[in-house]
């Protein structure tokens, strides 16, 4: 039978393919940002950093930056040679499309990826362009520089979504993708940084399996406790599967931002850890917006790896602040693995 060997969390935020002297670009956005979330309530910038009384000013200077950047990409390099040395048949990657594929025509809350290949297309010019300020120069590096078709395993996904079908979920089936945003077909950054970032490009990365989990758009996106169980029967239907497959669950996307919540990051790092599926599953549906609701990704691989004999271990967290406001994104990379190996 297939055998959950690892499981991966990474933050997959702009700010880690972004010099930190450019930061203040996506600072220039949250200060015309009406709607930065923080503790389940919206605020314009300036009313925020009241709030919060401008205490993140030394925190996001640039000296400072420059360490958390250099931690968070040390963090990437470790997470690529841990999947590499895994030495994996397939990666499950669970991450979240902000529109760039399913869009307001069909917005599945699940949804599994089962063609035998896939395509992953680099951005066209116009598209960057036409990226809010402070994108684009992180987005090249989520993509190839030519356009290249990705391995998948389309019989473990069909597994996949037979197994959570029976299980009580109605997970959308996509043998190809929809043309998206780009009119492309093509796998979208989530999970593209994993695959040029974390694993560094080329053609020797493992099978990949795309899950996609609609983390951000109303109105259906899945509550904390339902990303869970939803996780749990990825997990069963993964062990399930026959043959001998070595298999690899990734999480892409989150912590909290585009306002930091350390207190969150690390309470939700330490339930990981401990295995606390209370506060796992018991997030609030108010707290998990905005690019913080990228956690749902996270709570699905929790649960895929629940039963797995795998224990989490924080490689790193660097809160990596752009303003006085306390506005960037907590970077997380954690491994799940075997007790003797982590």
């Amino acid at each position: 039978m297939a055998q959950i060997r690892l499981g991966i969390g990474t933050s997959h935020a702009p700010q880690l393919g972004t010099p930190p002297d450019q930061w203040g670009q996506r600072a220039r956005a949250d200060r015309a940002n009406a709607a930065l979330v923080f503790h389940g309530r919206d605020y314009p910038f300036e009313e925020l950093r009241d709030l919060r009384e401008g205490a993140f000013d030394a925190e996001s200077g640039l000296a400072l930056s420059r360490l958390r950047h250099a931690a968070s990409r040390a963090a990437i390099d470790e997470l690529g040679r841990i999947i590499r040395q895994a030495d994996l048949d397939v990666l499950v990657i669970v991450s979240s499309d902000h529109k760039e594929i399913f869009r307001d025509e069909l917005l599945p809350q699940f949804a599994v990826y089962w063609g035998d290949t896939v395509r992953h297309v680099p951005l066209t010019r116009q598209a960057l362009d036409a990226l809010p300020p402070g994108l684009a120069i992180a987005e090249v590096a989520n993509y190839p520089l030519e356009s290249t078709v990705r391995r998948c395993s389309s019989e473990l996904a069909v597994h996949i979504i037979r197994e959570t079908s029976r299980a009580g979920f109605d997970p959308a089936a996509s043998r190809e993708l929809p043309a998206g945003a780009y009119d492309d077909h093509g796998i979208p950054h989530g999970w593209g940084f994993v695959m040029q970032q974390v694993l560094g490009g080329g053609t020797d990365i493992p099978a990949i399996l795309p899950v996609f989990v609609n983390t951000f758009y109303q109105p259906n996106p899945p509550s904390a406790r339902r990303s869970y169980e939803f996780g749990l029967a990825l997990g069963q239907a993964i062990g399930s599967f026959p043959g001998d497959v070595k298999v690899g669950v990734v999480a892409s996307g989150g912590l909290s931002h585009f306002v930091i919540d350390e207190d969150l990051d690390r309470g939700f790092l330490r339930a990981l850890e401990t295995k606390d599926v209370g506060f796992i599953a018991g997030l609030a549906d108010d707290v998990l917006r905005s690019g913080t609701s990228e956690y749902r990704n996270w709570i699905v691989v929790a649960g895929a790896l629940a039963r797995a004999p795998l224990s989490a271990r924080v490689v790193d967290y660097q809160p990596c602040y752009r303003s006085e406001a306390g506005t960037g994104c907590g970077m997380a990379f954690v491994a799940w693995q075997e007790s003797a190996v982590a």
